[in-house]
């Protein structure tokens, strides 16, 4: 069809080039215009074949179509306009050809333009049923989720306006939806248009502009959307059903990262990866990022089946737990570990398996021990036996001048990861940050259970604060880390700054719009009220990486480890690790250790 739209095209074209040519002259050479004719068509056609351009390769009506039909029509008319100058005498007028290509190709674009807007079926606007929605950002996002919305129509919004700061877009029409206003005349737009949703379609938008939408819609008693960002759909295509409502992940969120994709593909590309604790939250969105860079085989290890069984889902859209990506195993298993290992052989590791709640491991300090401890041991000794390339140890802000288990056990193990880097071939590192919003068991999770209970919310107390980040902000940073990161050091994710943990519950009971009370229970044991990003003999120190500072830590023996007696000790474990590693090889925490944080002496 398009290559009779296109003969069609320099048929006309032609003709009304010689009408207009020979006006009011005689005699006009019909006979030779239409050899012509047949001969710029069959060009037309030829490099257009060559080209692909009428086998699918490019969309219909998109900016690589145009390129590539200008390509082919200059190409075919250049060709006529030779061959006819040096025809002797000339069959037809000189500038003929040159003039008949550039209405042709003006006819082409027409057509395919016409034939784009009648595919793509649009919802009439003025018939639509639903609410009433403005959006915030007009530009590529907001277009195509504008378009979304007018193709579907059950989605149950429909478009009336753009609201967008930039001036170039003031007079911009997309899909027949006009450009309003900027976010400060919102009120103003809502009042005209009779809008009911504003939707942020910006995937990269900062905080201060979500909190400013949402305000302002709280104020007008309407409701405000977000479109996610690219991280987090996996896609640069803004669908209407990904719309969703706005949570503190976005307010608390930062600007898209700027990530180094080619430093990234070159360790992980084509290699074979493998992931620790790849069912858990920082684990399974560990193993969704890396699938995108194309990894020779994705390795998912953890000891919780289901967890994994819902890792796999989200990665392939099936689970059938019966193929080699995913591994059921336990850290604290050596011999198992070791086996896995070295029938996989992976060349890149993510230690990202754990205990991780702090209460819990105040209690059972022993687990700790053999998870966090002795089970980072045994996965580090099991990558160095089978010469792993790089190995990253995901860490926490409370391994910082630890005063609790949780901290004590991450920081062993960062010192774990820094000795094994002196003795491996390979890179050995460590990567470091703090609360993560939405992963399970997060202060996120437990303020939103509360609140729809009825409350009350419970905060440790009032000044208590905290640094967060996105779980994918925070695994986009590990894996560039992993790419910059130097053998040894431990590499520290830029948190923005700390959020008082009451502005958070205030937030969600305000968007929750119910009546909550907040009760203060007081810090529990090994509970800091402010958490530390950089130990006190830690620098930012920021060389590759705008967000990821570099530190170093004293490396501690594997061997030390594995010799201390965890039967011999009960309570007081950790403090009798310390006092233990103090007097065989070097002070564990420095100055800062477990025991101060329960009144004895380090």
């Amino acid at each position: 069809m398009l290559m009779a739209l296109d003969a069609l095209a320099l048929a006309a074209a032609y003709f009304f080039a010689v009408v207009v040519r020979y006006d009011g002259l005689s005699p006009v050479p019909w006979r030779h215009a239409a050899l012509v004719v047949v001969a710029a068509v069959a060009l037309q056609w030829a490099i257009g074949l060559v080209g692909r351009l009428y086998r699918g390769r490019v969309g219909v009506a998109t900016n690589e179509e145009t390129l590539l039909l200008g390509t082919a029509t200059a190409a075919a008319g250049l060709v006529v306009f030779i061959a006819n100058a040096l025809t002797d005498p000339l069959w037809i007028a000189r500038s003929l050809p040159l003039t008949a290509t550039f209405f042709g190709f003006f006819l082409m674009l027409t057509t395919r333009a016409l034939w784009r807007r009648l595919t793509m079926r649009l919802a009439p606007l003025t018939a639509a049923a639903g609410q009433r929605t403005l959006v915030v950002g007009a530009g590529a996002s907001g277009a195509r989720l504008v378009h979304s919305m007018r193709s579907h129509p059950e989605s149950g919004l429909v478009p009336v306006g753009f609201l967008d700061d930039d001036p170039w877009m003031r007079k911009r029409r997309h899909f027949g939806v006009p450009v309003l206003g900027t976010v400060a005349d919102l009120e103003r737009v809502v009042l005209v248009t009779g809008a009911t949703t504003v939707v942020v379609a910006i995937p990269s938008a900062s905080k201060e502009l979500i909190r400013t939408v949402v305000d302002r819609c709280t104020d007008l008693g309407i409701t405000a959307k977000v479109l996610p960002s690219f991280a987090e759909t996996f896609a640069s295509k803004a669908d209407v059903r990904d719309v969703r409502d706005v949570d503190m992940r976005d307010l608390l969120g930062r600007a898209a990262i700027q990530t180094d994709l080619a430093s990234i593909a070159g360790y992980v590309t084509g290699k074979r990866v493998l992931v620790t604790g790849a069912g858990g939250s920082i684990g399974s969105e560990l193993c969704r990022q890396l699938h995108r860079f194309g990894p020779a085989e994705l390795i998912m290890l953890d000891r919780d089946e289901s967890a994994l069984h819902g890792v796999q889902l989200s990665i392939h859209g099936r689970a059938l737990l019966d193929s080699p990506d995913v591994v059921l195993n336990d850290i604290r298993d050596e011999v198992a570990l070791r086996r896995v290992f070295e029938d996989r052989r992976p060349e890149v590791v993510f230690h990202a398996a754990a205990l991780k709640h702090l209460p819990m491991l105040e209690q059972y300090p022993h687990e700790a021990m053999k998870t966090n401890v002795l089970g980072t041991a045994n996965v580090l000794e099991a990558a160095a036996a089978v010469g792993v390339t790089t190995f990253v140890n995901i860490s926490t802000d409370k391994a910082a001048d630890p005063t609790s288990v949780l901290g004590y056990s991450k920081r062993a193990a960062e010192r774990l990861t820094a000795d094994m880097a002196r003795r491996a071939e390979g890179a050995y590192l460590s990567v470091r940050f703090g609360n993560v919003l939405g992963s399970r068991g997060s202060v996120l999770h437990t303020f939103t259970a509360q609140i729809e209970a009825g409350g009350p919310v419970t905060v440790v107390h009032p000044e208590v604060t905290r640094y967060f980040m996105t779980v994918e902000e925070a695994v986009q940073l590990v894996i560039q880390a992993g790419a910059i990161g130097e053998d040894g050091e431990v590499m520290i994710l830029d948190m923005g700054q700390p959020v008082k943990i009451v502005d958070m519950a205030q937030q969600l009971i305000a968007m929750s719009g119910k009546s909550v009370e907040i009760v203060y229970t007081g810090l529990r044991d090994g509970e800091k009220l402010h958490e530390e990003l950089f130990g006190a003999a830690e620098s930012d120190e920021r060389s590759k990486h705008p967000l990821v500072s570099h530190a170093h830590v004293e490396p501690l023996s594997v061997d030390v480890v594995r010799s201390f007696d965890l039967g011999a000790h009960h309570l007081g474990l950790l403090q009798a690790f310390e006092d233990w590693v103090h007097g065989s090889e070097s002070e564990l925490v420095g100055a800062h250790g477990y025991g101060r944080a329960h009144g004895e002496a380090s």
